[in-house]
This record gives C-alpha cells, sequence and structure tokens, in this order.
C-alpha cells in the first residue's frame, strides 16, 4: 500500500469513528476544509475574526458547537498527504456538510454528489459547481469572492492611482487558482488597462521560504509592482509577504486588510465577516433539511479599501487626497 493510500485510511478510519459515536448523541457534523489554516483557527475563539463571525453566526441560529452540531476540523496540518487525499479523506468521513474555504471546489465536484457543500470559492459558473447563482442544482451553495475581471481591474486601477509609474505587473498567486478561474480574470483584467501581467505562482503547500524566494526574484524580473491574489493560503503568510515585499522596495496590492498592519501599502478587499455570516446561514439551512441545489450563491458586494501612509512614505509616493478620502481605514 503506497503511503498517501495509508494515511488517507487512517485519516478516514479515524473520522468515521467518530462520526459514529456522534450520531448516536445525535448530532449533526460540519466538516470545515481549509487546508492553508491551522485548525488551531477554526473556533469560537479564534485570533482570525472571520472565523469568529462564522461561529458566531451559526450560534446566533442555533448551531453551537459541541451541542447541535460537531466540528471536523481539516487544516494545514494535514495538507502534507496532498490536496486530493485530503479531499478524499473528508469524502469518506461522510460529514452532513462541508465548509470549504477557499481552492478545492473542482476536487471535491470529482469526489462527491451527493454530500451537501457550502464554499466560500471563486465564481462558481465558471468553475462548473453551480448552474447559475440564483439556483445552483447540485450539491453546492456558498459565497462567490470573484466578481471576474472586474475586481483585479479595480485593484490594478487602485495601485496606479497610488503608483502612477505602473507598467509591469507581477501576480502573485497559488498555482492551481492561477490555472483555475482566477488566471483568465487577471489577464483580462490587466489587458483591459493596457497593464503587462506576469504570474508568479506559488506551489502547495506553500512555506515561508517558497514566497520569500519567489518575491526576491520579482524586480530581477522587471516587474515595478506586486499584486497578491486571493486566498487563505496568502493570509497566513501575510507578515512573510509584506516583509519580503518592502525589502524589495516595490508597490503592492494586496486582498484582505490586514496586510496594511504588518506593512502593506494599499489593500481592496471583499468583506470577508459578511460572507462568513452567509456561509454560516447556509450551512444552518442544509443543517435544518434544505436542499444546497436551491439556495442561491451570493456574490460578494461590499468591499473594503485601507492604506498604509508610513509604507507609502519609505517608498516615496504621495498618496492622492482623493483616494485618502475614499479609504475606510487608514493606518499611519
Amino acid at each position: 500500500m503506497r503511503r498517501r493510500e495509508f494515511i488517507t485510511g487512517v485519516l478516514s478510519a479515524a473520522m468515521l469513528s467518530g462520526a459514529r459515536a456522534q450520531s448516536a448523541a445525535g448530532a449533526k457534523r460540519l466538516a470545515i476544509y481549509s487546508p492553508s489554516e491551522p485548525s488551531s483557527l477554526m473556533q469560537e475563539d479564534s485570533t482570525n475574526r472571520y472565523y469568529r463571525a462564522l461561529f458566531a453566526e451559526l450560534r446566533r441560529l442555533g448551531q453551537v458547537s459541541g451541542e447541535t452540531v460537531t466540528i471536523e476540523r481539516w487544516g494545514a496540518e494535514k495538507a502534507g498527504i496532498g490536496a486530493p487525499a485530503l479531499v478524499e479523506a473528508v469524502v469518506r468521513s461522510n460529514p452532513d456538510v462541508i465548509y470549504i474555504v477557499g481552492p478545492g471546489a473542482l476536487l471535491f465536484k470529482r469526489a462527491t454528489d451527493k454530500i451537501p457543500i457550502v464554499a466560500l470559492t471563486a465564481d462558481p459558473v465558471a468553475q462548473g459547481i453551480a448552474q447559475n447563482l440564483a439556483r445552483p442544482g447540485g450539491n453546492f451553495t456558498g459565497v462567490s469572492v470573484d466578481t471576474g475581471p472586474s475586481i483585479h481591474g479595480k485593484r490594478i486601477a487602485l495601485l496606479r492611482e497610488i503608483y502612477p509609474k505602473l507598467s509591469k505587473l507581477a501576480y502573485v498567486t497559488l498555482r492551481g487558482a492561477w490555472d483555475g478561474v482566477q488566471g483568465p480574470s487577471v489577464r483580462a483584467a490587466a489587458a483591459a488597462t493596457r497593464t503587462e501581467v506576469t504570474p508568479y505562482l506559488v506551489e502547495f503547500p506553500t512555506t515561508d521560504a517558497s514566497y520569500r524566494d519567489l518575491i526576491a526574484g520579482i524586480r530581477a524580473g522587471g516587474a515595478d509592482a506586486v499584486m497578491i491574489g486571493d486566498s487563505p493560503d496568502v493570509m497566513a503568510k501575510r507578515e512573510v509577504i509584506a516583509v519580503q515585499i518592502a525589502s524589495s522596495a516595490l508597490p503592492a496590492i494586496y486582498p484582505l486588510s490586514e496586510f496594511v498592519d504588518v506593512g502593506g501599502l494599499i489593500t481592496y478587499s471583499f468583506d470577508l465577516v459578511e460572507l462568513n455570516k452567509r456561509a454560516a446561514n447556509n450551512i444552518d439551512a442544509i443543517l435544518r433539511g434544505a436542499y444546497p441545489g436551491d439556495i442561491p450563491f451570493y456574490q460578494a458586494s461590499k468591499f473594503e479599501l485601507a492604506l498604509n501612509l508610513k509604507t507609502a512614505k519609505a517608498l516615496s509616493l504621495e498618496v492622492p487626497a482623493t483616494l485618502l478620502a475614499s479609504a475606510d481605514r487608514v493606518v499611519e
């Protein structure tokens, strides 16, 4: 038996054993899949405000961890066997509903058409996991954090507003995300804004060193600015990413507002607190018997602009008054 098959079998057996005990107690089972983040973050008292919002909304709806619902966490510490094997293990454990955070929807689509899945994901229609946003039609529902080229185009425009000399953009993201729907959206946005874009791709599972090495080569590659792609992985590695970009003295725009707190120049982000609350409502509805294919996918509509003026000064950039006035948050 190969090592991956053995580990997958062990993980599945452990989860199935736990499931039998929990079924006897009558609790429903929610599996949270986010292999970029440690399972320790997937808690009600998490240091991650997005998970706090998820669990707070579940509790408000009557789904209390350890009482009405049992939480099974599939985080970064289990990702060493590889995403396909980890997905197989989750599916074999047969929870009542799976919550996917970030990339992984297509792997689950191939693995099961029976288990209800709530996904915080890129465009579900473009990925083929939903027939349309209003009526997904299969075993998937959730929230979409991808509005196509428009979100990437907006980020490019904001970066150009603070750095008018922008001409060659380096786009840093996971290879799997770029090869999926992210790549075509970014290329379309770059073409529309007449910006030359070069992808810099990180292999999953990532390490601090993989981001440092990749970013260290960007300036030598000719890019004069950086855009970081959407992924839970960059949230976990935000300080490493921001520090390395700062050492390269390159202006950059990031996908999460937390980046300005660790020295990032500018962020334009989805409201992930709102989106996790939406996901919690979908999870609750399914646990109460709703069919996921009848629950509309929610598309992100609220965004937050944040700036770090200290970083702008270090880069000798003058922040336009109009940009400063439109910012939701400013770090000085």
